[in-house]
């Protein structure tokens, strides 16, 4: 503990449940420890853009419940490629990442803890490269970071999607309608598939598992032909037809990750109508799956990730991810989850449970 006076937390990506009980869990235990707290504000532009204030343990208290960041965040700010006008209009990528390193020397920041999904982790790990002594913690609600089993948000998240979804039910149920609901998820099927299976979802298509739009519209008129007048469709952003392409809602030109995911739901809910007859309508359920208090299983595994990757600095065990593996706490090396996606595996036992009580997943 006496190499470490100063630590900072930032928030990096998407928001998502239970980042303020991960910031409450971190910044507590090292105020009691003695040290000093900095806030970063909106991820890594805070850092590029040096801005951050202290925190009392009183600017941490009373947020566990809280959804959101207290820090703020930001997905576009990449310190490798970190995108400034040109002057004409357009953009211009700047490698920040050694002026990020001397905002924290300046800082006198001995330690960050980097709360993120994979992007932030890539991040991360740039800066591990550069000398800065961090720990990372899991957050997304994809659940798609490699080496965990569970990423804090996620299960927020499917609470919201199976919400969203029984709630569709009673309305497609009214009207006989086939309804496609678009879930998150971006190349990874954890949330759609989760949400969906939770929810009895009739169809569920994710991206790991190409679909047959005349195997989708089969089942939906199947399902009319014995007497079940409705069918709901989960479907996450990233789901793609057999041969073809994920569906692409527009390009950020200032992010690092320009692409946005979208359109799939209204594309299978316009082919199913045109090939059944049957009226459908789409729905995109969009980012109310970021938004809300955490659930107690979040604000559980927040606050456990917290403490570890508190531990983690206290031990000077830099340079590592905060990690769930065969439901305990552990850490891996950023540098062995930096640039990958965990994605559904074929035999995920979910999928297998699904396929058994007739689910069609469109292959």
């Amino acid at each position: 503990m006496a190499a470490l006076k100063r630590i900072g937390i930032l928030t990096g990506g998407g928001d998502c449940p239970g980042l303020n009980a991960v910031i409450r869990a971190v910044a507590k235990s090292a105020l009691a420890g003695g040290l000093e707290v900095v806030g970063i504000m909106d991820g890594y532009l805070g850092l590029i853009e040096d801005r951050m204030h202290p925190l009392s343990y009183e600017d941490v208290s009373n947020i566990l419940t809280v959804g959101g960041t207290i820090l703020g965040s930001s997905n576009k700010a990449n310190p490798a490629r970190y995108a400034v006008p040109d002057g004409r209009g357009g953009w211009t990528i700047r490698d920040v990442r050694e002026e990020v390193v001397a905002t924290c020397r300046r800082a006198g920041l001995d330690a960050l803890v980097v709360i993120g999904g994979d992007g932030t982790m890539s991040g991360a790990h740039e800066l591990v490269r550069r000398g800065l002594n961090l720990v990372g913690v899991p957050k997304t609600i994809d659940n798609d970071l490699c080496e965990t089993e569970i990423t804090f948000g996620h299960h927020t998240a499917v609470a919201t999607a199976s919400d969203a979804l029984d709630k569709v039910h009673t309305t497609a149920s009214s009207h006989h309608r086939v309804m496609v609901v678009e879930l998150m998820g971006r190349y990874a099927g954890w949330l759609a598939l989760h949400a969906g299976v939770a929810s009895g979802a009739d169809v569920i298509l994710i991206p790991e598992i190409p679909f047959d739009l005349e195997k989708v519209a089969k089942t939906c008129a199947d399902r009319r032909k014995v007497g079940k007048g409705f069918t709901i469709v989960a479907v996450g952003e990233g789901a793609k037809p057999v041969g073809g392409k994920q569906f692409v809602d527009h390009v950020v030109a200032d992010s690092p990750d320009p692409i946005r995911l979208g359109g799939v739901g209204k594309f299978v809910a316009e082919q199913v109508e045109k090939l059944t007859g049957l009226d459908s309508r789409s729905i995109v359920l969009g980012h109310v799956q970021r938004g809300g208090t955490p659930t107690s299983f979040d604000r559980l595994l927040a606050t456990r990730f917290g403490y570890h990757a508190f531990r983690l600095l206290q031990d000077g065990r830099f340079g590592r991810l905060v990690v769930q593996q065969k439901g305990e706490i552990t850490s891996v090396l950023i540098s062995d989850v930096a640039g990958k996606v965990r994605t559904v595996p074929g035999d995920y036992d979910a999928v297998l449970a699904a396929r058994a009580i007739g689910t069609c997943f469109g292959d």
